[in-house]
């Protein structure tokens, strides 16, 4: 799985869109497209420029939430929060082709993801973000390190990706708490140059 997924998000000066292009652009090869609050047509109407995109890159492109979207937008999967549709359900109704991710903060909604067929989780927050609303307990460092070891413990093999609240100085710290990858948001969109950004993390992994 890839180490780095960018999470789709807007500010004043970016939109979803310029937002997935400058990932792109700076190495990224995960794009997950969420728009919490944006209707069905405005969600296609993103997809319809960033599906294209991630073909040229050869990134893989999921979506937040909208089971319903993935197959019309050519997404490849989707990714299901705690409130969105259960993870069997998504399953049986895309088959087993799709990418089906699993938002979790606490060890037992992991091994109940995995039970309902996940294919990876996005466990988190790892602290306070502002692009998310209704935020679970925050983990830290040390909440992956026990989740990891849980895992372990428990014969649970599968990717686990942090997410929220995630910046550059933190990325490493993070994955040697043995997670698989990292979500990044927010410290991308907001820098100064979001391509230079992302580059400059892509580099900081593969080193």
């Amino acid at each position: 799985m890839t180490n780095i997924q960018f999470v789709t998000h807007h500010n004043e000066r970016y939109s979803y869109v310029d937002g997935a292009l400058m990932a792109l652009k700076g190495g990224c090869r995960w794009i997950q497209l969420r728009m919490k609050e944006a209707s069905d047509e405005e969600i296609i109407e993103a997809a319809g420029q960033i599906e294209p995109m991630c073909r040229k890159y050869k990134a893989t492109f999921i979506v937040d939430d909208h089971v319903e979207l993935v197959k019309k937008i050519k997404a490849q999967g989707v990714h299901l929060g705690q409130k969105d549709m259960e993870i069997d359900k998504a399953r049986r109704l895309l088959g087993d082709q799709y990418i089906i991710g699993g938002t979790a903060n606490t060890f037992d909604q992991v091994r109940e993801h995995v039970l309902r067929g996940a294919d990876y989780i996005g466990c988190g927050p790892f602290r306070f973000t502002t692009t998310k609303k209704n935020l679970a307990p925050i983990l830290g460092l040390e909440g992956y390190r026990q989740m990891v070891c849980r895992m372990k413990e428990a014969g649970i093999d599968i990717p686990v990706v942090a997410i929220g609240g995630i910046g550059y100085d933190d990325i490493q710290p993070i994955l040697q708490t043995g997670v698989s990858g990292i979500a990044l948001s927010g410290c991308v969109l907001d820098a100064d140059n979001p391509i230079e950004e992302m580059k400059k993390i892509m580099a900081l992994i593969h080193q």
